[in-house]
């Protein structure tokens, strides 16, 4: 289940896919696509047979299907020259209740398995392996096992645990209490205390559909297919997961997780032949073949077309409060196992709701009826059939009507006028850039496209062969130019399947959830006997002695911190200049893509100018710009580029806590043939910028403030950590002016303003001191034959820029400069703002918002990158949150999240759909007891050490090389220091950095919760209450 809907399209830009390296570049030895290449069909391997061997030179990688012979297990291994190699196991999980069932089984299955019964073997693996991923996701209709990691020991160790968790999980009773639900005292020590509801996965739920996006979504999806799995809540609804029972988990594992039922990825690499022995040795000589009947049937089709409403709560931070009703209409399209026909209606959706020169979004987002496209928008393919959907969110009531009209209307103009050609080609210019570009966990990407076609009985490889699909589709509009056009009229004006769903707020929404759930409760409670009650206080008895046991997880694999490699292989830069800016030059194999970075200071910009910053970010490349409007602007941008796009970027010294970065990133990338178009389009902006184009920059200050409206709910810990870290570091006021709730409360205040008049000067005004080469420095990443011609391109637009070159004064006058090559201290710098002034206080802030769940957050000022205690601070974070905080947060307390982690220099705790408040931050305090006492030993501190190094030595991709440096000055030099301090960190070095940093009146520290209304809160002054 996924937040925001996206269309195919969309999802394969999110996949940014591998492209070919460069012939300098290859391994001299025979490379895994050829070694692959060399499998023949009806070969037997291991128990396995091949079926196909395909290349697929668009991705440049070889495709091996295989099937099991015992069982039927289907396999395919995509094997290419990276080594961050990757594994899934998917199964097809098709519940028929919201009872949660394939989700619970999903957290169950890794707490303990025949071979490993220790507690929690898929957490203690985050510890015990150098994975670049290790995670389970659940699907509408299959549940999928993904890890990754670069070592190949590592790959065999987790390769064990995974399969042997899916297929002879333990399941025992006390896990599904844990992770699914429960009935238990509020106290588990004091049987006097109310029985409550408890569970990982139930509290994770009802944090879940505390976003109304998701609900939308949710109601969306459950009533368009209304007869079968899609017809419930895979997930599981909160009050639904309370009738599942542990049998009907067991049971659902026998009927669901056998190798009959799944589908097998690897990708990267490592040998076929390694992996094929091990699945065959460990997992699947031990069953035979069954018949799991787990396929799911077509939705039967309406003969005409469906309505109906749903309510949810109100936003009070909603762009316009009167405005808070979404109508969308959704379509049923065909089967996803067609894959060009699936390609075509991607592609015709992004060009009907895509960008400005799209249709739906003239008709709909333009004449500003709603603050946004409806949540749930576009082509979506998790399902057996494919749907499409469009609408509107923060509407008025009274607009309902108008939106269904103009939909309907938009279709015949589409079907009659069709699309222009360059938008057609703009599209296919974004999936060759999409093709090229290189990501750094590609193999995780690929599993998650393939994945729900796949699970339909679909050809993963013929959907891997999308240039294939783009010739047909060329040849098809040659052969008959309403092709896309003749699509629109069979698929939505023709289509009698359509649901018109309409969501309005209900001011007492939460208070029937609340009441909904205590009824649930009184029922359950209210059918206890004594002996009843007697038992769920021993059994909770029991859970509380397990969870608090030091588990013995010696019976799992382990890396050793012996396995690490010392020294990192760091990123060749070279630094010049172009036009009078200092450049860094990146060469990497980027497969013929440029990649563009600018950092511009914000030092002389005026302090009443700084909310409006992320603003300018979010609109910079949107408004037009030279002689293109808005509409031209964006279509060029598709043609020639692959993204243009600013943010704002405020960053500490990593030697100097109190010394900070504040600037806007620019960014943009493009083939190599399209670098003088890309860098005109950014004269353009540079140049004349169209801020005086009010009603654009209505829409898009309607879409923004929408936007971080609806993100706080999936993302409420971030927010917390935002606000706590507010008073304890210089930069930490600018930070929650640009990105906390701070900005989420001014953009709502923008987009209720009548008059833009005065934020179109203000960004004008803005313009000016960011889009100014004085304060600027940029980096380019391209491969070595084109390098040259990059830098030549750069210096032309450099020098085209210096006309808006102004020396304003900065408005700090404390800065200081740090050498962008610390070897030349004359050389140029980044200029750093500093408050020699500046004392941290504590604050604790509580947000009461409409969440069933809290999201905490308490941060502790520390140290920063190169100060020699970061490293056991990093270390204490892992070792703190494996070994303590998991234990009392998550299982205990029942949050979905929890831990601690060092970051901004700041020593950070937090949580994430939590039902605790106190409880928790009393772990947290509790946890740095723990630290202090030295209660841990030399195996939890190297597993500490390995989980730090899998983040260290996380791959990066040729496109992010070097960006560290260039955005944070974080040097080589600085990371394999960093790197010796982490080997050297001992016993004695982690319990000397909890006393000195974290313990009372050594720290200064700042809380903040988002969360539901907390009576305790209200009443204590030391709290202030949003």
């Amino acid at each position: 289940m996924f937040r925001k809907t996206r269309t195919a399209l969309q999802k394969l830009r999110h996949l940014r896919f591998h492209g070919q390296q460069q012939h300098t570049w290859r391994p001299k030895s025979s490379s895994a696509q050829e070694k692959a290449s060399r499998f023949r069909p009806e070969q037997k391997i291991h128990g396995f047979t091949v079926r196909e061997v395909s290349a697929v030179p668009d991705l440049f990688l070889t495709a091996v299907k295989l099937t099991h012979d015992r069982t039927g297990a289907q396999y395919l291994h995509a094997a290419k020259d990276d080594s961050n190699n990757l594994f899934s196991v998917q199964f097809r999980t098709t519940p028929m209740d919201s009872t949660g069932v394939p989700h619970i089984l999903e957290h169950t299955v890794l707490c303990g398995s025949e071979k490993y019964p220790c507690r929690d073997p898929f957490f203690n693996m985050l510890n015990r392996s150098l994975s670049t991923f290790m995670n389970a996701f659940t699907a509408n209709d299959f549940t999928m096992y993904p890890f990754s990691t670069q070592n190949g020991k590592d790959f065999q160790n987790l390769l064990s645990v995974y399969l042997n968790a899916v297929f002879f999980p333990c399941l025992r009773e006390q896990d599904f209490r844990q992770e699914g639900w429960r009935l238990e005292n509020a106290n588990p020590t004091d049987p006097s205390t109310p029985l409550v509801f408890k569970g990982v996965v139930f509290n994770e739920m009802k944090g879940v559909f505390s976003d109304n996006e998701r609900v939308f979504a949710q109601h969306l999806q459950n009533k368009l297919y209304p007869d079968h799995t899609y017809s419930v809540v895979s997930g599981g609804e909160p009050l639904a997961i309370l009738d599942l029972s542990w049998e009907q988990l067991r049971q659902f594992h026998a009927t669901h997780y056998h190798p009959s039922n799944a589908r097998f990825f690897t990708y990267g690499d490592l040998p076929l032949e390694q992996h094929l022995q091990q699945i065959e040795e460990e997992a699947l000589s031990k069953f035979g073949n069954i018949s799991p009947n787990t396929e799911i049937p077509p939705q039967p089709r309406w003969s005409s077309p469906r309505e109906d409403h749903v309510t949810c709560c109100p936003d009070a931070l909603a762009p316009d409060p009167a405005r808070q009703n979404t109508l969308c209409v959704s379509y049923l399209l065909g089967d996803v196992t067609d894959s060009f026909e699936a390609f075509t209606l991607s592609l015709l959706s992004s060009l009907m709701i895509s960008g400005p020169n799209a249709p739906f979004y003239k008709t709909l987002i333009e004449p500003k009826i709603g603050t946004d496209f409806s949540s749930v928008v576009g082509y979506t393919d998790g399902t057996k059939e494919a749907s499409f959907s469009v609408g509107l969110q923060g509407l008025a009531e009274d607009d309902t009507e108008r939106v269904k009209r103009i939909i309907s209307e938009t279709i015949d103009d589409i079907i009659e006028r069709g699309f222009e050609a360059e938008r057609i080609e703009a599209l296919l210019h974004s999936i060759e850039i999409q093709i090229k570009h290189q990501s750094s966990n590609f193999g995780l990407a690929l599993a998650s496209y393939i994945g729900s076609l796949w699970n339909q009985d679909g050809d993963p490889v013929e959907l891997l062969q999308i240039n294939q699909r783009v010739s047909k589709l060329r040849r098809a509009l040659k052969e008959n130019p309403r092709f896309l056009q003749d699509k629109v009229k069979f698929y939505f004006k023709e289509n009698p399947h359509r649901l018109t769903l309409s969501m309005s707020p209900d001011q007492n929404y939460l208070e029937k959830q609340i009441q909904a759930e205590k009824e649930k409760l009184q029922t359950k409670v209210g059918a206890l006997s004594e002996t009843d009650r007697k038992e769920i206080y021993d059994r909770g008895l029991e859970l509380l002695a397990a969870q608090s046991e030091t588990g013995d997880a010696s019976c799992l694999p382990t890396l050793k911190v012996s396995d690490i490699q010392p020294t990192i292989a760091g990123d060749a830069v070279q630094l010049g200049s172009a036009g009078g800016v200092p450049v860094q030059f990146c060469e990497q194999p980027t497969n013929g893509l440029v990649y563009f970075r600018a950092v511009s200071s914000l030092n002389t910009l005026p302090e009443d100018l700084q909310l409006y910053v992320p603003l300018f970010c979010s609109v910079i490349t949107k408004m037009g710009g030279g002689d293109l409007d808005y509409r031209q602007q964006a279509q060029q941008m598709e043609l020639r580029t692959g993204d243009m796009s600013a943010s704002w970027h405020i960053v500490a010294d990593p030697a100097h806590l109190d010394k900070y970065e504040q600037g806007v990133v620019l960014s943009s990338s493009c083939l190599e043939r399209n670098l003088p178009h890309m860098f005109q389009l950014w004269s353009d902006v540079f140049d004349s910028p169209h801020f005086e184009d009010e009603e654009r920059l209505r829409v898009l200050v309607m879409m923004s403030a929408q936007e971080l409206a609806n993100g706080i709910a999936p993302s409420g810990h971030s927010y917390a950590m935002l606000r706590a870290q507010r008073h304890l570091i210089p930069c930490g006021e600018l930070v929650e002016k640009f990105g906390g709730m701070e900005q989420v409360k001014f953009m709502k205040q923008i987009a209720e303003t009548t008059d833009l008049s005065r934020v179109t000067r203000t960004l004008a005004q803005i313009k000016k001191h960011v889009l100014n080469p004085d304060g600027m420095r940029c980096a380019v990443n391209a491969t070595p034959q084109k390098m040259s011609d990059a830098a030549a391109q750069l210096e032309s637009f450099m020098k085209d820029a210096t006309k808006n070159k102004r020396e304003w004064k900065p408005v700090n006058p404390n800065i200081s400069q740090r050498p962008l090559d610390p070897l030349d201290v004359h050389g140029p710098t980044a200029k750093l703002v500093y408050d020699p002034q500046f004392q941290p206080w504590e604050m604790k802030t509580f947000f009461q918002m409409p969440f069933a769940v809290n999201f905490i957050s308490e941060r502790i000022r520390a140290v920063p990158f190169c100060h020699q205690d970061f490293a056991s601070l990093c270390v204490l974070g892992k070792m703190m949150s494996a070994k303590f905080l998991h234990r009392e947060i998550r299982e205990k307390g029942g949050a979905y999240g929890g831990g601690a982690l060092v970051r901004d220099g700041l020593f950070t705790f937090f949580s994430y759909r939590d039902p605790n408040s106190d409880q928790t931050l009393s772990a947290f305090r509790r946890s740095i007891d723990w630290a202090k006492s030295g209660q841990f030993s030399q195996q939890d501190i190297d597993e500490a050490k390995l989980s730090v190094f899998s983040a260290v030595d996380h791959p990066v991709s040729p496109a992010n090389k070097g960006l560290t440096r260039f955005l944070s000055g974080v040097t080589d030099e600085m990371k394999q220091q960093h790197r010796e301090r982490l080997f050297a960190v001992n016993h004695r070095s982690l319990v000397e950095a909890a006393e000195r940093y974290l313990g009372l009146g050594q720290r200064t520290r700042g809380v903040a919760i988002l969360g539901p209304e907390n009576e305790r809160f209200n009443k204590d002054p030391s709290w202030i209450v949003k």
